[in-house]
């Protein structure tokens, strides 16, 4: 049996919150996400970064991104955020930055990526052009019968934070639902931008959502009155997190972790032993 892919995420880094300080907050809080990805045993085959990558849109930050993510043991796909800038990203990523928009096919072991870019300038939420629509079409007509995972930073999904949410009718969503209709080879669409981990069905397909490496949304679900501030939390320090997107040659399985320390209550030893072997004999043989 081949091995499954395993495809790690991080997102919403928010490099250079704090300009100027080589020690920043969100820099600490990469780092100890990689650190953990390093040490992963299999490691990922590969890492998305899914916009958000700097706080700023400053090729300051961007030149440290790179730093942060060089000498990885496996690649790294960078999708647009609406906190990113694409001149000044391309400024320090050539390779991926040359055209209007960044977007682009990664194949992979019988698995094709598509990074797709949802940047509007001046705006929060998402955005999908004609002329994105357009390129997408393409590529999916390209490998109808590869099974294909797109890869953006906007969710398309209503996840209910009020403040954070993408509404249904939102032009860019309609633009985008209707540019995948029909496309069966699409198995699943991989998210940030809301800085929680959410999975949820779309248009009949799994949107995978990834919790940021930078702070966190509160999860706070009441409606939100922007004329009545209500002291609500908003943003929290829960620990840095990340995904692992599984896929075994069938279907895409999300599995999400922090980065902080765990506390151990069990390892494999003596006393384990019998319990994992009658589960393993459980399963069938082949």
């Amino acid at each position: 049996m081949t091995a499954p892919l395993v495809i790690a995420q991080v997102t919403d880094i928010h490099l250079g919150f704090d300009p100027g300080n080589a020690d920043e907050f969100n820099r600490q809080r990469l780092d100890a996400t990689l650190g953990a990805l390093t040490r992963m045993t299999p490691l990922p085959d590969l890492l998305l970064a899914t916009g958000d990558l700097v706080d700023r849109g400053d090729a300051e930050s961007y030149a440290v991104v790179r730093e942060a993510f060089g000498g990885l043991p496996f690649p790294v796909l960078y999708c647009m955020g609406n906190h990113d800038d694409r001149t000044n990203f391309a400024s320090v990523f050539p390779e991926l930055g040359d055209g209007d928009f960044v977007h682009y096919v990664h194949d992979v072991a019988g698995l094709r990526l598509v990074v797709i870019d949802t940047l509007e300038d001046g705006r929060h939420g998402g955005g999908f052009c004609t002329a994105r629509a357009a390129w997408l079409t393409a590529r999916l007509a390209e490998a109808p019968d590869t099974p294909t995972i797109i890869v953006m930073h906007h969710p398309p999904v209503e996840a209910g934070i009020e403040w954070m949410n993408t509404d249904p009718r939102e032009d860019w969503v309609e633009t985008f639902a209707a540019t995948i209709a029909g496309h069966d080879q699409v198995r699943g669409i991989i998210c940030g931008h809301l800085h929680r981990s959410v999975t949820a069905q779309w248009e009949g397909i799994t949107v995978a959502i990834c919790a940021s490496t930078a702070p966190q949304v509160a999860l706070e679900l009441a409606p939100i009155d922007a004329d009545q501030p209500d002291q609500r939390p908003m943003i929290v320090a829960d620990p840095p997190a990340y995904a692992l997107h599984r896929w075994n040659g069938a279907q895409l399985v999300t599995l999400f972790e922090t980065a902080d320390d765990h506390v151990v209550l069990a390892r494999f030893d003596e006393r384990m032993q019998p319990l994992v072997r009658s589960l393993l004999a459980e399963r069938p043989v082949g």
